[in-house]
């Protein structure tokens, strides 16, 4: 049961507000954490997207690895659709937000949030990103404690190689970068990706001869199984906590029941921030509002200090929803890691000749397992895909239009732009013999990008978030070179014919949105509220330098909750 009043309020149960919940109730605070989305693999809510369920869990043993099983399918359109943001019943239709042109907002509902679609990529900032850029009011070696807790949680590993990783060191090799040994990365260089992602069973190394059904306990950790970007239930059979992909619902949310102190809320929409009047002008956070997404019942409960970690979108919507004061800064200041999608295509004999065998087979191994880092630029990743989902990326969508426009000449591309007809079938009948990067850039804040509220334009939950991206002459320059490093990376591996996409803005990565020294200080507590402070990707200062973002988000949440203690408890 949800009683009238805790010590915290943690609004978003995603990748950020279950480590601050966990830390905070690790110091004895009684915490309520509230989440929009449904709680999947819990005992209370068996069939989290067809009935209603309980009202609340506040113990470990709710947890069920078997009903995760059950309810992460792995079919890639289904679990798109299932965890989606919007209400836990999708008859209701998914929650909306107005994001101009052709981009996207990939986002997700539910306790785990957007790390239910998610990689594992656990990098750490560019130390540069934060100690020389001019945005952050702390400095790189501040975070560094927290990193080490957040990737001892996680089980930070280097990812495992498969083929594709193989053939993509092997072009950066030949390309005449550097191998990077180390976590705090200061020089342009490939490895290994840092992932919060079990290490595969032993039994699954290639000269092992497995011929099992990789279910526990005959396989512990990581499958190796490909496709499991949204959700991930692997190894299949094993308890919720045995879980490979070290997503905040399998690492933090557990150790935060653990503790006796922690009540979960799935199914409540934050509508808005209690305030009280303190000393002199300034309000104090008192409580929260929110909505019951089945019932539609609207309640309040009571607490001495509320986070918000709803998401670099959520959380300044919530703000400009809310009875708060008004700060130029707060939803200003997006960041996206503005990126793009470059193919390689191999010769079947090529392959041969490289790895011992005519096919690449992006669906072996980790999504995400190889990168490339370039401090100031941003950072190159391998992408395994499926079929469709990689023709979506790497061929239908582009902000160049279709490629048999454009003139690719002196380009080290072949072609660029949106695939059609026989070209994009003769790239299509090769998936087995291609290898995706992905590119992600170091985008910068700018005031002009950000989330307002759209006038007349308002959901159950107020007026909904406006979203505006529009990347600066640098940034693009940022991404247009690396697309080029991307490029010479797949030609020096062997790739006979490579694609550049010209992808248009996507919100894959949004941070920055209520940022530290502008909306937030030092401690991530509001300038303009008491006892209100900021516990995800938002307080980020900016883009962290292009590395993924979910190691940083984390150990500064878990940073601010030490802070909370030591100024309210």
């Amino acid at each position: 049961m949800v009683a009238d009043r805790y010590d915290v309020v943690v609004v978003g149960a995603g990748g950020d507000g279950p480590v601050a919940a966990w830390k905070l109730a690790e110091a004895g605070l009684s915490v309520l954490v509230l989440e929009a989305g449904p709680f999947h693999g819990n005992e209370e809510w068996p069939k989290p997207h067809e009935e209603p369920g309980g009202e609340a869990s506040s113990s470990v043993d709710d947890l069920s690895g078997e009903l995760l099983d059950e309810q992460f399918t792995t079919r890639e359109f289904e679990m798109v659709n299932k965890l989606v943001f919007g209400p836990a019943d999708h008859e209701r239709g998914f929650w909306f937000r107005k994001f101009p042109g052709d981009g996207a907002i990939l986002q997700c509902a539910g306790v785990g949030g957007t790390t239910l679609h998610y990689t594992g990529n656990h990098p750490r900032a560019y130390p540069a990103s934060i100690d020389e850029q001019g945005h952050w009011p702390i400095d790189y070696a501040d975070l560094v404690p927290y990193y080490q807790e957040i990737e001892e949680m996680c089980e930070v590993k280097p990812a495992p190689v498969t083929a594709k990783e193989e053939l993509f060191f092997r072009g950066a090799a030949a390309a005449g970068w550097e191998l990077i040994d180390g976590l705090n990365v200061t020089e342009p260089g490939y490895r290994p990706q840092p992932n919060a992602i079990r290490q595969p069973d032993a039994a699954l190394h290639v000269d092992a001869g497995y011929d099992g059904d990789f279910t526990y306990p005959d396989v512990e950790g990581d499958t190796l199984a490909l496709g499991n970007i949204a959700g991930n239930p692997h190894p299949r059979g094993a308890p919720f906590e045995e879980k490979a992909k070290r997503a905040s619902n399998v690492s933090f949310v557990p150790a935060a029941l653990r503790t006796g102190n922690v009540t979960i809320r799935p199914n409540a929409f934050a509508t808005g921030i209690e305030t009280a009047r303190a000393l002199g002008d300034t309000p104090r956070a008192t409580g929260v509002r929110f909505r019951d997404t089945w019932s539609g019942s609207v309640e309040r409960v009571d607490a001495d200090v509320v986070v918000l970690a709803a998401g670099a979108i959520e959380t300044p919507r919530l703000w400009l929803n809310a009875d708060l004061p008004r700060n130029e800064w707060v939803g200003r200041g997006m960041t996206i890691h503005f990126g793009d999608n470059v193919m390689g295509l191999w010769d079947a004999d090529d392959l041969d000749d490289a790895l011992g065998k005519p096919r690449i087979d992006q669906h072996q191994g980790q999504d995400i397992a190889a990168r490339f880092d370039y401090p100031g630029l941003g950072m190159l990743q391998t992408v395994g895909t499926h079929p469709g989902l990689g023709a979506i990326l790497g061929f239908g969508t582009s902000a160049s239009g279709f490629a048999f426009q454009n003139d690719p000449a002196d380009a080290p591309w072949d072609t660029v732009g949106r695939l059609a007809g026989r070209e994009l079938k003769r790239l299509l009948a090769g998936y087995r013999r291609m290898l995706q990067v992905l590119v992600v850039s170091d985008d910068r804040p700018h005031a002009r990008n950000g989330v307002t509220t759209a006038p007349g334009v308002a959901d159950e939950h107020g007026p909904v978030p406006l979203v505006n991206y529009e990347p600066s002459e640098a940034d693009r320059r940022r991404r247009d070179r690396l697309a080029e490093i991307a490029a010479e990376i797949l030609r020096a591996g062997g790739a006979s014919h490579v694609h550049r996409s010209d992808s248009p803005p996507t919100a894959l990565h949004v941070h920055s949105t209520m940022r530290m020294g502008k909306v937030v200080d030092e401690a991530c507590e509001a300038y303009d509220v008491e006892g209100l402070f900021v516990a995800d990707h938002s307080a980020l200062a900016n883009s962290v330098g292009g590395a993924n973002p979910t190691n940083t988000g984390q150990a500064l949440a878990a940073r601010t909750a030490e802070k909370i203690v030591d100024r309210y408890f």
